[in-house]
């Protein structure tokens, strides 16, 4: 058994055994800092919104008829 496995974790540092990959996190501090949403997002602030109606620019909504949700 190598040192690097822990007993009381039963995990190990230098493969991650018995998970498939070890992960490599050394920098996930510096990655939250300067990921997207931390600065202004000029363009992809618009992006949800615009999405939900494919993107469609420039068009006129189509008149609904005079009268026609009144009847009763």
């Amino acid at each position: 058994m190598r040192r690097s496995f822990h007993l009381q974790k039963s995990c190990c540092s230098a493969c991650g055994f018995p998970s498939a990959e070890r992960g490599n996190n050394w920098s996930l501090k510096a990655i939250r800092r300067k990921t997207t949403g931390t600065g202004r997002m000029r363009y992809l602030r618009n992006v949800p919104r615009r999405f939900k109606t494919g993107f469609r620019e420039g068009t006129q909504a189509v008149p609904k008829k005079a009268g026609a949700g009144a009847s009763s």
